[in-house]
C-alpha cells in the first residue's frame, strides 16, 4: 500500500487542455466556414442588396405648381428689412390648372399672411413650421379641399 500511496498522480493538465483546444479550433472553422457562406451567397440569399430589395413604387400622380415669389417689407422695428418668399404647391396632376388658375388668389392669402404675422416670429427659425402648416391650411380653403397636397417653401430669406 505504500507504494500505491507515493506514486505519482497521472498528468491531468494535458489531458483537460487537449479536448479545449480541439474545440476551440473546430469552432473557428466552424465560424469562418459559415462567414464565408453567408457572405459568397450560399446561404441566405444571393449576397446582393440589390436584388433583395423591391423595385420602388412609382410616383403618385403628382404635379408641382410655382408660387411668384413674395417680398415683404418688414418695418422699421425689424432687424431685417425684407423678407423674400418663394415657394411650390404639391397637387394632384388633375387639379393643376385649377390651381394654376387661382394663383393670384393664393399670392394674396400667402402675402396678407405674412404681413400680419409679428416680426419677431419669422425672424424665429423654429417658428417656419407653423408658419409653413398655417399658410397651407389658407391656401387648401381658397383652392378647395383635395387639391394641394403640400406647401414646399423654395425660399424664405430675411434681409
Amino acid at each position: 500500500m505504500a507504494d500505491t500511496a507515493t506514486a505519482e498522480p497521472p498528468p491531468v493538465a494535458k489531458r483537460r487542455r487537449l479536448p479545449l483546444l480541439i474545440g476551440l479550433l473546430a469552432a473557428l472553422i466552424a465560424g469562418g466556414a459559415g462567414f464565408y457562406a453567408t457572405w459568397s451567397g450560399l446561404i441566405g440569399g444571393s449576397g446582393t442588396a440589390a436584388e433583395a430589395t423591391p423595385p420602388p413604387r412609382p410616383i403618385a400622380d403628382l404635379a408641382f405648381v410655382p408660387v411668384d415669389p413674395i417680398v415683404v417689407s418688414l418695418g422699421q422695428s425689424a432687424r431685417s428689412k425684407h423678407l423674400r418668399f418663394t415657394a411650390q404647391l404639391e397637387v394632384n396632376r388633375s387639379a393643376e390648372a385649377d390651381v394654376a388658375l387661382l394663383m393670384p388668389r393664393i399670392l394674396d392669402v400667402v402675402n396678407g399672411y405674412l404681413r400680419a404675422v409679428d416680426v419677431a416670429r419669422l425672424e424665429d427659425p423654429a417658428a417656419l413650421v407653423v408658419l409653413r402648416a398655417q399658410m397651407l391650411r389658407r391656401i387648401q380653403l381658397v383652392t378647395g379641399e383635395g387639391r394641394v397636397r403640400d406647401l414646399l417653401i423654395t425660399e424664405f430669406v430675411l434681409n
